[in-house]
């Protein structure tokens, strides 16, 4: 056990090294090395935990970690898991608070976060496309989904509610048959 649980520390631990821009950065990789790979979660359970841990206080990416760790080792796994995603980012931004002093309007560490952010973007739409495949099955998901999108863009609407008003809506149209969402 010790030695599984070493390895999701460590698989957590790459995870955190390379996702900039917060949990749903962290969806293509997770997606690749979770359910493709290992197949230790289905699509499915990927995007439920994304959609609760959202609802949730705290950082999606720690709380979707825990979530994946608890599915798989209770709580050593949960906590193997939370401790693999956050330690790369208390070790840069420690080497950062100590470092950004001296560079922060340096023009080249602009350009490079600049050029991480458009990164990020990428590697999210690519995640969410791959999802769409697979999580929005007929209309009545399209509708679910191009509501949501609109109320996140257009409103302050909380994504709490957003995510529980998804959640009602899906029951609504499932009991009304209606549809798969």
């Amino acid at each position: 056990m010790a030695k599984e649980l070493l390895g999701m520390y460590l698989l957590f631990f790459k995870m955190g090294m390379v996702t900039f821009g917060g949990g749903y950065a962290m969806l293509p990789i997770l997606r690749r090395e979770i359910v493709e790979k290992r197949a230790w979660l289905t699509d499915e359970q990927v995007i439920d935990f994304f959609a609760v841990s959202q609802t949730l206080p705290g950082i999606i990416a720690s709380n979707v970690s825990v979530f994946i760790g608890y599915q798989r080792r209770k709580t050593p796994g949960a906590i193997a898991a939370a401790l693999g995603v956050v330690t790369p980012s208390v070790i840069i931004i420690t080497l950062i608070a100590a470092l950004m002093q001296d560079f922060q309007y340096h023009p080249m560490v602009r350009h490079a976060f600049k050029a991480i952010a458009i990164c990020v973007c990428a590697l999210i739409l690519s995640a969410v496309i791959s999802m769409w495949k697979r999580g929005v099955k007929d209309w009545a998901g399209v509708v679910i989904a191009v509501a949501v999108f609109a109320l996140a863009v257009f409103t302050q609407v909380s994504p709490v509610w957003l995510v529980l008003a998804s959640a009602f809506a899906g029951v609504a149209m499932k009991r009304a048959g209606k549809g798969k969402a």
